[in-house]
């Protein structure tokens, strides 16, 4: 199959866009907020007034203790949680909110003995390629039960610095292809700007988006998801391939350009 050239959101006819869309979904890092970051007071307003307007998704690769501190934590009062599904860790975990707490809605975690050979494989090639560094800001790896994730320079390390670490992902794509190599019952792809996620086959944006579909009962077509990662090794381009209405954003400020772009339409 040809690779799919998603768009940026300017490129499109957004009175035909807000039309067709019946929901949408919202990479987080570099889309939303950057990486590890709250979202911005600017951001959070536009998300909250979203969430009056039609059933908005956050499908991340972060845990969901980071949805919890870049988007729950700073949520405006007007925010309408019942509009909200919440698929952390690629979509391999998904929350409701049940009118007084977020639920788990299913969870599809790793068993231990892949848990365990994951970190293995991950500590081994990083070492042999030169990327286990000495000193890291936190640990660099974090078992997420339904995803492991390596993160080269800890996961508190400074946002200039992550973005500076491996800007072309050769260095990601290294580590990608000599764990995949070891464990062929897994999926491994690159994640954030310094790091690796390891799950299951079959769990990732492509597979999130069909889930929040059927939940809300929609063809994937009518769902508008949105990411800076669009290329086709970048972990939002799943997402285009499912069928959904992919566009590309260059990062948060163009995100809220876009939100408002959807406000004034949909409102």
């Amino acid at each position: 199959m040809a690779p799919i050239d998603v768009p940026s959101w300017t490129q499109l006819d957004m009175d035909a866009v807000c039309a067709r869309i019946r929901a949408v979904a919202f990479d987080l890092d570099n889309t939303l907020a950057r990486s590890r970051k709250p979202m911005l007071p600017w951001m959070a307003e536009r998300f909250s007034t979203l969430t009056t307007l039609l059933p908005v998704a956050v499908i991340t690769g972060g845990r969901y203790g980071l949805v919890i501190s870049q988007i729950l934590d700073v949520l405006d009062d007007h925010a309408d949680r019942s509009h909200l599904h919440l698929m952390p860790t690629s979509g391999t975990r998904y929350y409701r909110w049940d009118g007084d707490d977020w639920r788990c809605v299913y969870a599809h975690d790793l068993g231990v003995d892949l848990r365990d050979a994951a970190v293995a494989s991950l500590t081994d090639h990083a070492k042999e390629l030169g990327l286990w560094l000495e000193d890291t800001w936190g640990p660099r790896i974090e078992d997420r039960g339904s995803q492991i994730t390596f993160s080269a320079l800890g996961q508190q390390a400074p946002v200039e610095i992550r973005e500076r670490w491996d800007p072309d992902g050769t260095k990601r794509d290294a580590l990608v292809r000599a764990v995949a190599a070891d464990l062929p019952e897994l999926q491994v792809r690159a994640g954030g700007t310094t790091s690796v996620d390891i799950s299951l086959h079959g769990y990732d944006k492509a597979f999130a988006i069909r889930e929040l579909a059927a939940s809300l009962d929609l063809p994937v077509d009518r769902i508008m998801f949105v990411g800076d990662r669009m290329s086709p090794d970048g972990n939002d381009y799943p997402a285009a391939e499912a069928g959904s209405l992919a566009v590309r954003v260059t990062g948060p400020e163009d995100t809220a350009r876009l939100c408002d772009e959807l406000i004034a339409r949909l409102s």
